[in-house]
């Protein structure tokens, strides 16, 4: 939003900001935003004189959900404390899962190591160095159990960032909580399930984009009968901004994605108001506290307007923007590490602010390797200081009415939905990836700010100004015992050997059917992990019958 003119400020400009300047200039000839919207001398309540409170802001737990999804937001109950973690073994995790619990943590995420990730078992030739690194490994339905053990399933959610393998993933959730008697009815959570993301900034698919949005509505298909507390998918723009996407670009291909996803579910016969209920986002968090606040209140907004406009939905649980929030990963630097305690505080600020329904923080060490854990206790204490000691969450969405905030949410919204109107014109979302308009926006704003932190137009603390001089502490960080990979191999041989294997080859024989078909492939899934197929079993089945995607390159 271009600044409107009011005599009040003319005034000031002309007099005492003129006088000012004459002594001594500012900073610099322009400011901008880290996302390039300009910043003006001063706002005023000129600025906001198209602004309509009624159909702009509303109130909290009312459309267009500008001020957020509930009523009364943190006053009720806090965001949900939900820190990331997975890493070596099944067992190892669950006892970082335990202890997180132990500390307050209020909901469990499960990061899974690249092989799960890709549809690959722990034994595959493909995985060879990479179990455990990045996350946990999960190839059978015992890891699943194992990783799971002690916790209360019907108690907790649980969030799986998972996406061209989540079906199966979410197939070993169910199968656990089966085995254990827990109705299906009682778990909660949500499975990532975003596979256009992957296509656009992350790299980890599997299918072609076709039988990848099957598999994705399958999901939604098969939750909306089955798992009525469980978030379907988390459509996630935290993956476009950590590769470099601005704030703009991150609300605007998060919304495009998913308006593909409701378009697919729709062609599938679904209606919109028996799913869209259960659709939820994921954002990342940065230090432009402002900015970040204001991309919160325009996603609510944006999302409102176009589940109602677009797709005639009725139910106002249908145009709630919920989303986990998760600061910002690729902002920490692996020089002077306590600055990045103070980075996440404020991103963590930002999300809460800006009304997150969950939240993860960034633990100081991880542009090291995964966090330690104290580092992740350190994470933990940083949400739970927000919430009982900086007053901040007393009253829902305390910086409605600022006249810079409110600028923001405009010019953020304005800015994405140009974006959108370009994505539709292409045809969707699909097409834009297909023919690179995402990817390519992505990295052109990601060469402008690499450029920007070069020139040290755009200072990075420690980094290309104000560095220590000993590079700051070096703390001990997690190491991955090599041993655990063997143990894990060992342990899928095991699993191989005495489980019914004839019983295993006809449930995946099943699942071939299935996919060659119409059928919902979420059951067939579901049994074939069951009679003791593995994930890499049951992803190879699929490869089968679908093929793989091969990425284009353009230039």
């Amino acid at each position: 939003m271009s600044g409107s003119t009011d005599a009040g400020r003319e005034r000031w400009r002309s007099t005492t900001r003129a006088d000012a300047l004459a002594g001594h200039g500012e900073r610099r000839e322009t400011f901008l935003t880290t996302s390039g919207i300009p910043v003006q001398d001063l706002y005023t309540p000129a600025d906001l004189d198209t602004l309509d409170e009624d159909s702009d802001l509303g109130r909290p737990g009312e459309f267009p959900f500008t001020r957020g999804v509930q009523p009364t937001m943190y006053r009720g109950r806090f965001w949900t404390m939900r820190q990331y973690a997975g890493f070596s073994t099944a067992a190892d995790t669950n006892e970082r899962f335990r202890y997180l619990l132990s500390q307050g943590q209020t909901g469990l995420s499960v990061a899974f190591d690249l092989p799960t990730q890709t549809g690959y078992d722990s034994d595959a030739p493909e995985a060879l160095g990479e179990v455990g690194r990045v996350g946990v490994p999960i190839s059978t339905l015992d890891d699943m159990e194992t990783l799971l053990a002690d916790l209360p399933l019907g108690e907790v959610t649980t969030s799986m960032t998972i996406n061209a393998t989540a079906a199966a993933l979410l197939a070993f959730y169910v199968a656990v909580a089966d085995r254990r008697g827990i109705p299906r009815s009682k778990l909660g959570g949500t499975v990532q399930n975003d596979i256009l993301k992957e296509y656009i900034a992350r790299g980890t698919w599997i299918y072609p984009a076709t039988q990848s949005m099957r598999l994705v509505t399958d999901v939604f298909e098969f939750c909306s009968r089955e798992l009525p507390r469980w978030n379907t998918i988390s459509i996630s723009g935290y993956h476009m901004r950590e590769a470099g996407a601005t704030a703009a670009q991150e609300l605007a291909f998060t919304l495009a994605d998913a308006i593909a996803y409701v378009d697919a579910a729709r062609a599938r016969g679904l209606d919109v108001d028996r799913f869209a209920g259960r659709l939820s986002f994921f954002f990342a968090s940065w230090s432009e506290l402002f900015e970040e606040v204001a991309k919160f209140r325009a996603a609510r907004r944006m999302w409102a307007r176009i589940m109602r406009d677009r797709f005639g939905a009725k139910d106002p649980r249908s145009m709630m923007c919920r989303f986990h929030t998760q600061t910002a990963g690729s902002s920490l630097t692996a020089t002077s590490i306590d600055n990045n305690v103070v980075r996440t505080t404020v991103q963590a600020l930002a999300a809460v602010l800006g009304g997150t329904q969950s939240l993860h923080t960034n633990s100081r060490d991880e542009a090291l390797a995964l966090p330690t854990q104290e580092a992740a206790r350190l994470a933990l204490r940083t949400q739970q200081i927000l919430a009982y000691e900086s007053g901040v969450t007393e009253t829902p969405d305390p910086l409605a009415g600022s006249w810079y905030v409110e600028s923001l949410t405009d010019e953020l919204e304005a800015r994405a939905n140009e974006y959108i109107r370009q994505i539709d014109e292409m045809g969707g979302a699909i097409a834009g990836i297909e023919a690179g308009f995402q990817q390519r926006s992505i990295q052109e704003a990601a060469y402008d700010v690499q450029r920007r932190i070069e020139s040290a137009d755009m200072v990075v603390v420690g980094v290309n100004r104000f560095q220590d001089e000993d590079g700051g502490v070096s703390p001990p960080i997690m190491r991955i015992d090599p041993a655990a990979e063997r143990d894990q191999v060992a342990r899928l041989e095991a699993f191989r050997a005495r489980r019914d294997a004839e019983a295993t080859s006809a449930a995946l024989e099943r699942l071939g059917n299935a996919a060659a078909g119409t059928d919902n492939l979420v059951p067939a899934i579901i049994d074939a992990v069951t009679a003791g197929a593995t994930l890499g079993e049951v992803s190879d089945r699929l490869r089968q019958a679908w093929g793989q995607h091969r990425e284009i390159v353009t230039i």
